[in-house]
């Protein structure tokens, strides 16, 4: 793909790795059932439809891809929900908040560490802006905002800072009007960092992996979003939780997924992304799976959950 510049206390999983179901803050609680009814009629539910033209473009809405467990797909969800939601005519901007910078690598090919100006910049120096930074990719609609391991240092450099929580949703508000969707790819941890993701976002989505370890922190990670809830952005909501990684043929991810299900009820996506080896092979491409292999059922998932997630958001016009 080429480039040019743009001008809580933790969840305790049972010990015998049993399935069982509770509330969000809670999720392991009192047995539930685990039985395949539960995820074939959830898979029979009726699917979301194509979304709408849109006649405009923006107020955007912003939204962190959170979880402090790494390797659960953040990066994978953000590069190919961004790009099946840019299918459908809207205008999607992606930000890079990782330092390791996968999310740059993995939809350009590039190297992070010859580039200029990223995310860093943009939060540091006040005479770099959004314009400056911003790369436009190969897919239609899907901009770029890349990192690298410079943004690491900005953790440090960010707690002398006034108002340092802000400093993300400061620097993105010149171009809200300009995008229908901003996904924030976090990094995984629950650091400053994270929380200026929080605090400049309206929604999050929390990728989880259906496996033993899924669930794992997500008390903490809930009790953070609802202190950035309290404190310092008072219309963040969770979108949705997104079982990814799922192989179907194994009980341990069927049980998994019932867990997730049974802990957070509605707000569980209906879509669930399966393991596959062709999202590595897009990866390695530089590309999101939506154009590496198009007729995949990754990237019909991608799709899927494309129509879900447009469908789900308070109406602004997004889902048409």
């Amino acid at each position: 793909m080429s480039w040019s510049r743009y001008d809580g206390a933790e969840a305790q999983a049972p010990a015998d790795g049993g399935v069982q179901g509770g509330s969000a803050h809670d999720p392991w609680g009192e047995p539930r059932s685990t039985g395949d009814e539960l995820q074939t009629g959830r898979s029979q539910q009726a699917g979301y439809p194509e979304p709408a033209p849109v006649e405009r473009h923006g107020p955007a809405r912003i939204v962190a891809l959170c979880n402090q467990k790494g390797g659960v797909g953040k990066t994978t969800t953000t590069i190919n929900l961004g790009a099946a939601i840019a299918e459908f005519g809207r205008r999607v901007l992606l930000v890079d908040f990782d330092p390791q910078g996968a999310l740059s690598v993995g939809l350009g090919r590039l190297d992070p560490r010859e580039l200029d100006l990223t995310v860093y910049n943009l939060l540091m120096q006040r005479d770099v802006t959004v314009g400056d930074v911003l790369l436009k990719t190969d897919v239609d609609g899907l901009d770029l905002i890349p990192s690298n391991i410079d943004l690491s240092a900005a953790e440090v450099q960010l707690v002398g800072e006034v108002a340092r929580e802000q400093m993300l949703a400061r620097a993105l508000r010149p171009v809200i009007d300009e995008y229908d969707v901003v996904l924030i790819d976090c990094q995984p941890s629950l650091g400053l960092l994270t929380v200026n993701a929080l605090t400049a976002a309206d929604g999050v989505i929390v990728p989880l992996e259906c496996e033993f370890f899924a669930l794992r922190g997500v008390a903490l990670l809930m009790d953070t979003i609802e202190k950035v809830q309290e404190r310092l952005n008072e219309r963040l909501v969770i979108d949705g939780f997104l079982g990814t990684m799922y192989d179907p043929r194994t009980l341990h991810a069927r049980e998994v997924l019932s867990t997730i299900i049974d802990g957070f009820g509605d707000k569980v996506y209906g879509t669930v992304i399966n393991r596959t080896v062709r999202f590595p092979d897009a990866t390695v491409a530089g590309e999101p799976i939506t154009r590496f292999d198009s007729s995949s059922a990754g990237a019909a998932a991608y799709r899927d959950l494309a129509k879900e997630v447009l469908a789900r958001w308070p109406s602004s016009g997004l889902a048409g």
